[in-house]
């Protein structure tokens, strides 16, 4: 089914195929599109029922546009023929794919990016210090590959009511082209042992074809003493060699990803390692199985030494009391990242892919 939509927000570029629309178009499922506001930011990960636009310091409107199950090609005409913009662009779940894209009066440009959809609506929303969004196209791409992310809750969607939570996976779609989409199936509280025995993988395997790629990132979870706990040697690289064969199984690349450190430092100031062993034991597996190995640890040690104690708060999600609206007791979390955090962590998983030469996967970086 081939789906195009060519919408435009300013009169000027109108043409027999454009639907000009503005904020004030109100979405109807009778003509499957427009504008609209969520009834109130979601708390709950597992529903994935969290808007774009509810992902802004201001909450601004979504459009939403009616389209079947797949992947998607986003083209958004950005600038200002009068003034200077700089525009902000979400999808999905908070995911950040154009991020303060500065063009001076008189300048536009035209900036695409890969969506998956799997709820029946793709998402968009648009802020920044002056947006300024002239046209949006959209275009189902079905045959693009898909880069799926299992992991924890530093990896996942967070959704829109613990905002400005984020995972590096919600924040990766800054740094692709549009030449292959995210799906990311991550999630908070799971093990590489938790994340199988739901499921979750089955999940996986049910969508993924041959050149897809999978990112697996655990530890945070296996490191518990609980049903979701894995030895680093032994249980911890039986179940990541799961991953792995069913990657290859299904014609897909599999890509081990260490789990970047949390923020407890030393007497000496210096990260401490919170988990053991298994670093150590994902990096001998990915030798011994032959798979890329990115070393966000070893990244996020040396970016969280170099910052010190006190500015790696910026990092993490830290806040005083009144603060943020959707945590307004304040929160000090050594763990999880904010979305500036999740952004800087996703360029580190950048840089691991650069430095490891990963191809093909180093042609779908922006």
């Amino acid at each position: 089914m081939k789906v195009n939509y060519q919408f435009t927000l300013i009169e000027d570029e109108t043409s027999p195929n454009s639907i000009l629309i503005d904020e004030s178009t109100a979405y109807a499922c009778s003509r499957g599109y427009g504008y609209a506001r969520s009834v109130k930011p979601s708390k709950n990960e597992d529903l994935r029922d969290s808007w774009p636009g509810d992902y802004f310091d201001k909450p601004v409107p979504t459009l939403l546009v009616d389209v079947p199950y797949g992947a998607y090609k986003v083209s958004v005409t950005v600038g200002n023929s009068e003034a200077a913009s700089v525009t902000t662009v979400k999808a999905g779940l908070g995911r950040l794919m154009l991020d303060n894209i500065r063009m001076e009066a008189g300048q536009t440009a035209r900036l695409a990016f890969a969506v998956f959809v799997e709820d029946g609506q793709l998402k968009l929303a648009f802020s920044g210090e002056a947006p300024s969004v002239r046209a949006i196209e959209i275009e189902r791409a079905p045959h693009l590959p898909t880069l799926f992310l299992a992991g924890d809750s530093t990896v996942t969607d967070q959704p829109s009511g613990q905002y400005p939570y984020a995972g590096w996976g919600q924040m990766l779609g800054k740094f692709l082209g549009p030449d292959i989409a995210i799906l990311n199936h991550a999630r908070s509280g799971r093990s590489s042992k938790s994340f199988i025995k739901e499921n979750r993988l089955n999940n996986i395997w049910n969508k993924m074809k041959a050149s897809d790629y999978l990112f697996i990132q655990f530890a945070h979870n296996d490191e518990k003493d609980n049903d979701g706990g894995t030895e680093p040697f032994t249980s911890y690289q039986q179940y990541l060699k799961e991953y792995i064969d069913g990657a290859r199984q299904r014609g897909a690349y599999p890509v081990l990803v260490a789990p970047m450190h949390r923020r407890f430092f030393d007497e000496q100031h210096c990260i401490k390692n919170t988990h053991g062993e298994y670093i150590e034991a994902m990096r001998q597996l990915a030798e011994q199985e032959g798979v890329p190995f990115l070393d966000l640890a070893a990244k996020s040690k040396r970016l969280f030494d170099n910052l010190g104690e006190e500015a790696t708060k910026a990092i993490f999600m830290w806040a005083d009391p009144g603060a943020l609206p959707n945590l307004p007791e304040g929160v000090q979390d050594n763990t999880h990242f904010s979305q500036y955090g999740g952004v800087e962590m996703a360029k580190l998983v950048v840089e691991c892919i650069q430095e490891a030469g990963s191809e093909p996967l180093n042609k779908y970086l922006r």
